[in-house]
């Protein structure tokens, strides 16, 4: 029989990197891996989490922040309205309060088994072992997102459904954060609830969306920063996590309404899962996998997204896209009233607070290229260099120059786009020809240099707030941009210059790349005409 003593508290389950120059307490030296005990009392000699998979890395991240709030006594404004002081008074400790850690885990130790025949796991739903078919599992295949699973081509590993290889309980603890964020929508295993028998589920609050995370020079200073002040009205006794809670949920009547941050971030799973270890309790040899709550979705709330509205005025997170580099969103991450577009973004809610923690943040990308369904494509993972001290309210002068150093290097990108499949078509002589090739190339010359050139020049913005504009040259910005989507432009194209065809097809679609043709309408006077790029 599994012996269920794989408690997440103790054991290793996370993967982290430890600072420079940190000593071991123990004899057992710096792990790799830690429990959640030894990750919140030693955060502070811990650089940052080292998961490779960036929607497990989110997914954590979201689990560390409703620990550290509890442990700190960060649940809830007070009686004095003083959580900021609070937890600056925990920033000058070092560290995470010992006591508190001890406590919480000697009041929840039996809710953070990850394997607990005959108990409560930890985030799982036993009731499924007798309300799903058992004749018809997931599979581990099916539990870990990057192996293939059912008739899905195998593209880094050879993985069968026959003959699983099963994943060790720290990798079965990273995917069950992974289905329980970004778990698809469609068709799952069948579970009956009062009788009704259903097999659809609905996607995870997270799917297809990108979060931002405040990152800083150790964990501890991450995890204060990752956290957002809980709103007046929020009860820290109400606002729990989902392990916290006396009873399971019930699949028929879930909570609409989060009861703050905590639960917010912990408890919007639409989906149920099982994990059946093998006889030592050391891997998972199956797993059930099924729709955590009947009828219409739970509503996607959360603090780390870029939040957009549609033409049809519905409200939505900024899809993660896996060609789309982090600095194209720096001014809706730092700005509280970015710059106005047609999605009119929102700065996540935590970037609000999180520079009274350090100036010295960086910010972190993590997410999931995907689609609602069952498609996924890619991880993204980027990170910035220290920019939260740019933040609006700390220096009021670089909200227009970090705005319009975006807006140069997309316009620039984009004009270069459309020129390189001018020019295809051209050649080609179809002008429904799409040139995707052409731009794909272009895209990939240009964005990663356009990248290194928006840093650069983002370094050099005064930091005082005594020069006008932040010292932003928007002319030598203009000329910089254009300039390497000039030479992208002529090495993409150069294949075809060697015939005239190709030659004249490139000369005139190279005015793309300066705005195109002039409108007759622009040369005579009357009302004026549309500016084509940032205002200088």
């Amino acid at each position: 029989m599994p012996t269920g003593t794989f408690n997440l508290i103790d054991q290793p389950c996370v993967p982290v990197r430890w600072k420079p120059g940190s000593t071991a307490s123990t004899t057992a030296g710096l792990r790799d891996l830690v429990g959640l005990r030894e990750l919140l009392l030693h955060s502070h000699a811990i650089e940052s989490l080292a998961v490779a998979d960036a929607p497990a890395h989110a997914a954590l991240l979201r689990i560390l922040y409703a620990l550290t709030a509890r442990v700190a006594g960060l649940t809830e404004q007070g009686a004095d309205g003083d959580w900021d002081e609070h937890r600056l008074d925990v920033l000058d400790t070092g560290q995470l309060p010992p006591h508190g850690i001890d406590a919480y885990f000697e009041e929840f130790e039996d809710r953070f088994f990850l394997f607990a025949p005959g108990g409560r796991p930890w985030m799982q739903d036993p009731r499924l072992a007798e309300q799903c078919d058992a004749s018809n599992t997931a599979g581990v295949n099916k539990l870990i997102v990057t192996r293939p699973s059912g008739n899905n081509h195998s593209w880094f590993r050879h993985d069968t459904d026959s003959a699983p290889e099963p994943p060790t309980a720290p990798e079965a603890f990273l995917s069950l954060l992974v289905w329980h964020y970004y778990g698809p929508s469609g068709r799952c295993s069948s579970r009956e609830v009062n009788g009704a028998k259903t097999a659809s589920a609905t996607a995870g609050p997270l799917r297809t969306a990108l979060s931002y995370h405040p990152e800083g020079t150790s964990l501890f200073e991450t995890l204060l920063a990752g956290l957002v002040p809980p709103e007046d009205t929020v009860n820290g006794a109400e606002d729990l996590c989902p392990w916290e809670q006396d009873d399971l949920p019930d699949p028929d009547h879930p909570v609409r309404e989060s009861r703050g941050p905590r639960s917010r971030h912990t408890g919007r799973s639409q989906h149920a899962l099982l994990l059946l270890p093998d006889e030592d309790s050391t891997h998972v040899r199956d797993a059930f996998i099924t729709w955590a709550y009947r009828g219409e979705r739970l509503p996607r709330e959360d603090d780390y997204l870029i939040w957009q509205t549609s033409q049809q005025g519905n409200r939505y997170p900024r899809p993660a896209d896996a060609g789309r580099a982090l600095w194209r969103d720096l001014d809706a991450l730092l700005l509280q009233h970015p710059p106005a577009g047609s999605a009119h973004p929102q700065q996540p809610r935590v970037f609000r607070s999180a520079v009274e923690v350090s100036e010295d943040l960086r910010v972190r990308a993590l997410g999931f290229d995907q689609e609602g369904q069952a498609k996924d494509t890619q991880f993204v993972d980027a990170s910035t260099p220290a920019v939260l001290g740019y933040a609006e309210h700390n220096d009021p002068r670089t909200v227009p120059a970090v705005g319009r150093l975006r807006q140069f290097g997309e316009l620039y990108g984009r004009r270069l786009d459309r020129a390189v499949k001018r020019a295809w078509a051209a050649y080609v002589r179809d002008p429904k020809a799409d040139g995707a090739a052409w731009g794909a190339e272009a895209g990939a010359r240009y964005w990663p240099r356009a990248e290194a050139e928006f840093w650069a020049r983002f370094r050099l913005l005064d930091r005082t707030g005594e020069v006008a504009d932040g010292g932003f040259d928007p002319a030598a910005t203009r000329r910089a941009f254009l300039r390497l989507a000039e030479e992208a432009y002529d090495t993409v194209t150069r294949p075809v210059t060697r015939t005239l065809r190709g030659a004249k097809a490139v000369s005139e679609a190279r005015i793309d790349l300066y705005g195109g043709t002039p409108k007759k309408a622009a040369a005579v006077s009357g009302p004026r005409t549309k500016l084509k790029e940032p205002i200088a």
